[in-house]
């Protein structure tokens, strides 16, 4: 049997204003294909299914359109929800979507076997159990206690959420049993593990609760397919233990990555092999970094990335010109003309990050608020007049904490001097 292993899509996802819909509509017509040319049995969609838990109607429309393409290829499909996904919107269509060969997790649920599924290869034949696992949310698995610790806390969900795989696993391994037939078992996931490396598009999902789960904590699946996590890679080095990361690019920090989803291969009651597969660009997003002289060329070799009349997304880094208040004017400048739209340009904050790590042996004891302040200011790239304006805000509001007592004038001349370096 041959699962697709994919997970957040975050359809409906507007990125710094621009839509992901053709992206989208691209993707699910590439996957398709796909599924028909491997043979792919049964598509994996390890949570985020949307951006927001109200998607836009284009997003939702886009939704029905991949669960009736791939009823129609053949293939079975589950879906689990994931932190950005609405229970209510994943769970109003779930017994349609049942009709149609699709079946959706929203949440944890009360009757557990109901996430315990026999997925069937096209022949209708059965290939393994799925132990289907969305994210789970603290109020699903635990009960506030009072007086706990944040630490308390932590060990408490990590506890139950080790319990809630125990069990669905067990379930997994009566079933198998009932039926009499070697199935391999398939978990689910979409969570943080540890030693899991993310990116910036990334939004934590146990803050304050849960940092990590440890990959230990796992039940003993033949495969477990994660979502959460946008870049593709093994879990402690394991081969069964994956994310998958998500098939678009959702962040500048993952320009570069060649996104993919993979195939599993099951057969003989175990796990055959994982293969990725590359997926393609749909629209080439690019960061780029240097002075306003170094990115000219950049500019020109970018350009070369776009194809049938459609621009490339540029993230713009500048370094050691970043003291300059008229770069949007500057990068305008330099991109007229070219099939390039640069959606967000940033300032190099390389050289004062380094220059802070350096004095990191000072603590703030030994720091007055004032000299907290005035190296504060030194950090940012501010206007002469934004600085001297966020200085005066400053003293006031320092004045009237110290009941008028005046800011040492030595303070504010250090940040004044500081803006004239």
């Amino acid at each position: 049997m041959r699962i697709l292993h994919t997970s957040d899509w975050h359809l409906g996802q507007y990125f710094m204003g621009k839509s992901r819909q053709s992206e989208h509509e691209a993707l699910i017509a590439w996957l398709v294909d796909q599924t028909r040319t491997l043979e792919i049995d049964a598509v994996l969609l390890a949570g985020d299914v949307f951006d927001t838990g109200a998607p836009p109607s284009y997003a939702r429309e886009l939704y029905n359109r991949l669960i009736v393409a791939l009823r129609d290829a053949g293939v079975s499909l589950i879906i689990l929800a994931g932190n950005h996904d609405s229970v209510a919107t994943m769970q109003e269509s779930r017994d349609l979507l049942a009709c149609l060969n699709t079946i959706v997790i929203p949440s944890v649920e009360d009757d557990l076997s109901r996430q315990v599924h026999v997925l069937a290869d096209r022949n209708g034949v059965p290939g393994a159990i799925v132990c289907a696992i969305p994210f789970i949310r603290p109020r699903d698995v635990v009960q506030s206690v009072a007086g706990q610790s944040a630490q308390d806390k932590q060990l408490s969900l990590q506890d139950a959420i080790r319990a809630h795989y125990d069990s669905v696993f067990a379930l997994a391994l009566q079933k198998r049993e009932a039926l009499g037939l070697p199935l391999p078992i398939v978990a689910t996931g979409h969570l943080t593990t540890v030693g899991a490396s993310a990116s910036e598009s990334v939004r934590e999902i146990y803050v304050g609760s849960l940092e990590a789960f440890p990959t230990a904590a796992f039940p003993p699946a033949d495969y477990i397919a994660l979502g959460h996590i946008h870049r593709p890679q093994k879990v402690g080095g394991f081969d069964h233990i994956r994310y998958c990361g998500s098939p678009i690019v959702l962040g500048f920090d993952e320009a570069r990555q060649q996104k993919e989803m993979l195939v599993v291969e099951l057969a003989d009651g175990a796990l055959k092999s994982v293969t990725p597969l590359p997926v393609p660009s749909f629209q080439p997003l690019v960061s780029i970094r240097g002075t306003l002289e170094a990115l000219a060329p950049q500019f020109v070799a970018v350009a070369a990335e776009a194809r049938d009349g459609q621009s490339v997304w540029l993230e713009v880094v500048v370094a050691q010109d970043d003291y300059l208040s008229d770069l949007q004017t500057r990068i305008d400048a330099l991109t007229d003309g070219l099939p390039v739209e640069v959606l967000r340009i940033r300032r190099d904050r390389g050289t004062v990050s380094a220059s802070m790590r350096g004095e990191a042996k000072e603590t703030l004891d030994e720091l007055s608020p004032d000299d907290v302040f005035a190296r504060r200011l030194d950090a940012e790239t501010l206007d002469v007049p934004v600085r001297e304006q966020v200085t005066s805000l400053y003293r006031a509001v320092v004045a009237e904490i110290r009941g008028g007592d005046a800011i040492e004038k030595t303070d504010t001349e250090t940040a004044a001097g500081a803006s004239h370096a």
